[in-house]
Parts: C-alpha cells; sequence; structure tokens
C-alpha cells in the first residue's frame, strides 16, 4: 500500500510541477507581448492611442495569470499537507535545478535492489 501511495504522489507531483511550468510560461509570454505592443507601437510612430486596447486586455491578462499562479501556489501547499498525512513527509518530490523531480525513495531502493 506505501508503494501505491508513492506512485500516486509522484503521479500528482509531476502533474503539479507541469502546471506551475505552464503557468510561469504564460506569464512570461504574456509579460513579454505586453511590453511589445508599446514598444512596436513607438517604433512606427503610432499614436498612444493606438492599440491601447489591447495593451490593457494584456494586462488584464497578467492580473488573471497572477492569481492562476497564486492558486496553483495554494494547490501546492495543501498537497504537501496531503503528503504529511498519507505518511509520505521524508519523501521528496521537489524538482531539481533542471525542473525535474528527483527519484523516489522507491526507485532509488528499486534501482538499488533493496527493500524500501
Amino acid at each position: 500500500m506505501l508503494k501505491q501511495r508513492r506512485e500516486a504522489a509522484e503521479t500528482v507531483a509531476q502533474a503539479l510541477f507541469a502546471a506551475e511550468k505552464a503557468i510561469d510560461a504564460a506569464i512570461a509570454s504574456t509579460a513579454a507581448l505586453a511590453g511589445l505592443m508599446p514598444a512596436s507601437r513607438q517604433q512606427a510612430n503610432l499614436s498612444a492611442l493606438i492599440g491601447q486596447d489591447a495593451l490593457m486586455s494584456a494586462i488584464n491578462t497578467m492580473q488573471a495569470l497572477g492569481a492562476a499562479r497564486e492558486g496553483i501556489v495554494a494547490t501546492h501547499k495543501h498537497l504537501s499537507v496531503a503528503q504529511h498525512d498519507i505518511g509520505l513527509s521524508a519523501v521528496s518530490f521537489e524538482e531539481d535545478e533542471f525542473g525535474k523531480a528527483p527519484p523516489s525513495v522507491a526507485v532509488v531502493a528499486s534501482r538499488l535492489n533493496v527493500a524500501a
């Protein structure tokens, strides 16, 4: 049963990391777009009136993405509590510096042919 909990937790952790990464990428892309629009307008010597609605839409999107990020961070915190509740406090599911979660204790143990 512990093995099943670890596998389930690993699956959920990977989905969580993917969601966090996607939200961060959307924030970065939208920020780049919001920055590009006024610069492009100025470079083309266009009136400040041109594209104002589009710029405001991008800014509003940034606010929504900020709220989405806040929500996924809260989800992460709640899942950390759940991890403790199911007895997996000692298992790390955090991503490493390369954006990948380290192998779970069960995976390492199986590679070493020892019991987890």
